[in-house]
């Protein structure tokens, strides 16, 4: 762990000014595990590191001899990452950059598809690796970087048993499950993964690696029956901020960290998410696997699986979302339904730089950008996104969506006498 001794790093940062779709807006500024992307870095590195500076490129890096960290503000990694990389960077005391083996099952099934931050070069000792822009420099800059090969401890895991035909490859549904999580962030699809597979579900398959030790065991099972309360719901696995308000109908299993003054109704299963504060979740809601950030509202039996929501939004009552990811500001209307299974027996496909990509999952449910506005009873199709400040009254004819939602296709300009719900903020 780090201490407070170590605290001699400089963090160098490198702006990617790339907006990522249908958010129209910098990674850095989107929401991981319900905080921005830069606060999330700065909290990880916060033990490491005693200033900040931000550069135009790895080229621009000051020539003075300072133990330095330097890496592209739209990587997301985690504490355990963070943790290792640097120990190990330490050790070797030389000019290093993060690679991982083309065969690392989380990087070669997750990370690389949909992006170019983490690409694969040649020409090392090792063979072929992959490469991405975080480097570590001992004594300021130097011309000969070697690349430090980091194992992310990948795991397969699998969510619940499903018919054969729904995953004819690889039988059930199953993800590359990392303990230490690193992505590039440039597609909403990576939103997606940051959240659930390399957030909350790394945590979960951290916390069963911490229960296969007997002492941890001892411990919590201790808590447990001294709190008299299930293994996975007590207060070491089950985190809590102050003002929660729980009806004693609500399960809740860890691992799980609920913010300051949250309400959580009757009837509520809250399953391995993180719930953010001044958060009202209602009777009969499930959230499973997910993020919900500040500010959020979920009526009764709102149901999130797999799904983030990013902060000051609302999913009605009778509403499901299953591996979605929702930006800040939105309404999403009653009965709406964000399928995720393609009937069609056909790779499902998103768009990136311009082109139609199959996507190697299964299963992927929708994107809707900031300050949107969804009327009741929608179907959207898998994969398919709605842009930022996009309003969608939900005709007859429009209540099924089968394709991307641009914000030229609004509902505002149906509105009458040309009115406006709200402005535009994000084109």
């Amino acid at each position: 762990m780090p201490v407070k001794e170590q605290r001699t790093l400089r963090r160098l940062v490198i702006r990617d000014a790339r907006k990522v779709a249908p958010f129209n807006e910098e990674a850095r500024e989107l929401r991981i595990l319900n905080k921005r992307l830069w606060l999330h870095q700065r909290d990880v590195l916060a033990a490491y590191t005693r200033e900040e500076r931000d550069i135009a490129s790895i080229e621009a890096m000051p020539d003075d001899r300072v133990e330095s960290i330097v890496y592209r503000d739209n990587l997301f990694f985690d504490q355990a990452f963070i943790d290792y990389f640097l120990r190990r960077a330490r050790r070797l005391g030389k000019a290093c950059r993060v690679a991982f083996s083309p065969n690392d099952p989380a990087i070669k099934v997750h990370a690389v598809p949909l992006q170019s931050g983490i690409r694969l070069e040649r020409g090392f000792t090792e063979g072929e690796l992959y490469v991405a822009d975080l480097w570590y420099f001992p004594y300021g800059r130097e011309a000969k970087v070697r690349p430090l090969v980091i194992d992310t401890l990948s795991q397969e895991h699998g969510y619940y048993n499903v018919p054969k035909y729904m995953a004819p490859n690889q039988g059930d549904l199953t993800y590359q499950v990392p303990r230490r999580a690193f992505l590039s962030i440039e597609h909403w699809i990576h939103i997606f993964l940051a959240n659930t597979t390399f957030g909350v579900f790394a945590e979960g398959a951290r916390f069963e690696t911490i229960m296969e030790r007997t002492m941890p065991k001892v411990k919590l099972l201790w808590r447990a029956l001294v709190e008299r309360n299930n293994l996975l719901s007590h207060s070491e696995v089950v985190k809590l901020g102050k003002d929660v308000r729980i009806d004693p109908s609500v399960v809740i299993r860890g691992p799980t960290t609920i913010g300051d003054n949250v309400f959580i109704g009757p009837g509520a299963v809250i399953d391995n998410s993180i719930i953010g504060s001044n958060v009202s979740i209602g009777q009969g809601c499930q959230v499973m696997l997910s993020v919900v950030g500040d500010g959020c509202f979920l009526p009764f039996r709102a149901s999130l699986f797999m799904t983030t929501l990013m902060e000051n939004s609302m999913v009605a009552q009778n509403t499901c979302l299953q591996m979605c990811v929702v930006g800040r500001d939105t309404f999403i209307g009653a009965g709406s339904t964000f399928t995720d299974y393609n009937l069609v027996p056909r790779p499902i496909k998103t768009f990136y730089r311009d082109q139609l990509v199959e996507l190697d999952l299964p299963v992927i449910g929708g994107c809707v950008g900031h300050n949107c506005r969804l009327g009741a009873g929608l179907i959207i199709f898998p994969a398919r996104t709605i842009e930022s400040d996009v309003i969608l009254v939900g005709s007859r004819a429009e209540r099924v969506l089968t394709h991307n939602v641009t914000y030229a296709e609004s509902d505002h300009w149906k509105l009458p006498h040309g009115a406006e719900l709200h402005p535009p903020q994000y084109h």
